[in-house]
């Protein structure tokens, strides 16, 4: 494609720096998103500005004054420390009237709330785990049509944030507590819904008005005991150490033709209900009858080159750099 000036937003804490060269494991692994977006648009002739945001939107008007991107790179995952408003930086660069890489804020309010993107697949029947919600301040009353197991959430947290095995509760003492460790540890109302024993896949969708999808990867624990749940924690998602004690590891998912089809089918229709473009990653659990359960949907899902959007992208064909520039032309088509 022809070369752009690319101004990429990001945490300040995260800005990488221009080489890996005395740089420890753990800093690599903090800002290696950052790092693998900024080094490959440069190795492929684009001129880029790494920009840290975090508090204020005067530095995005700055630089697009003084730099003139022809594009965002938006690697932005929370604003003013508060994950729910990451969609008002967008909705700036459109005010702006910059094209911007990743989801719209229409789609970006959709899936954030994970209550409320279930209600809309649910409508349009998708099938969903049972759910409810429980907001701070309130006292906590378990539905009679929710059933345990159960495992409970942040409404509006990513990254599995506050998920570990005492997540999940079979007991209405659990639940209160658990509900209360949501409430004051992270800050946030919390989500309760009907645990699915079973695989857990992850779809990445890639479009704006044509979509595809890559084939489905999966989350295996591999040293976890036949009786013991998967969880999907953030220790398991994030913690490198953990995961080589664990056996844990994000690989192609093993389907049949027909389930494979299915997964990519109803991620595109959950896709086109939320509302998103750009990229997305649809989260699901399949269980022993070969249902698959919605989950949650993240739009702009961590891509580094070796998270599992880029592998999923890799396995269908398209290298690393390759991915990277078809986000920047979805963004520069997208229109404000």
């Amino acid at each position: 494609m022809k070369k752009q000036r690319v101004l990429a937003l990001m945490h300040p804490q995260l800005v990488p720096p221009d080489s890996l060269e005395g740089q420890s494991d753990k800093d690599i692994n903090r800002w290696k998103t950052e790092f693998d977006v900024v080094s490959h648009l440069r190795a492929c002739g684009h001129e880029v500005q790494p920009l840290g945001v975090q508090y204020e939107l005067a530095p995005v008007r700055d630089a697009v004054e003084q730099f003139a991107p022809q594009v965002v790179f938006n690697l932005l995952e929370e604003f003013h420390g508060e994950v729910v408003f990451d969609h008002n930086v967008v909705s700036y660069l459109e005010l702006l009237k910059i094209p911007y890489t990743g989801c719209n804020p229409r789609g970006m309010i959709l899936s954030r709330g994970k209550a409320l993107s279930k209600k809309l697949c649910a409508y349009h029947r998708i099938r969903v785990p049972e759910f409810a919600t429980f907001p701070m301040g309130r006292k906590v009353r378990r539905p009679s049509h929710l059933n345990y197991p159960l495992i409970v959430k942040s409404l509006i947290e990513h990254a599995s944030v506050g998920i570990a095995k005492a997540s999940v509760v079979d007991s209405d003492e659990k639940l209160a507590e658990r509900v209360r460790f949501v409430h004051e540890r992270i800050g946030t109302d919390a989500i309760a819904e009907q645990f699915i024993d079973g695989r857990e896949l992850y779809v990445s969708v890639m479009g704006n008005e044509r979509l595809v999808a890559f084939p489905a990867f999966e989350l295996v624990a591999e040293k976890r005991s036949a009786d013991e749940p998967l969880i999907a924690t953030a220790r398991a998602k994030h913690d490198l150490d953990y995961q080589e004690r664990h056996g844990i590891d994000i690989r192609p998912a093993e389907l049949l033709p027909d389930l494979a089809a299915e997964a990519a089918h109803v991620s595109k229709r959950i896709y086109r209900i939320l509302e998103l473009s750009g990229y997305a990653r649809l989260d699901f659990r399949l269980d022993a009858h070969g249902d698959l359960y919605f989950l949650e949907a993240n739009p702009n899902p961590e891509i580094a080159e070796r998270e599992e959007f880029a592998s999923s992208a890799r396995h269908a064909g398209v290298p690393y750099p390759d991915l990277l520039e078809r986000i920047l032309r979805l963004g520069l088509r997208q229109q404000a």
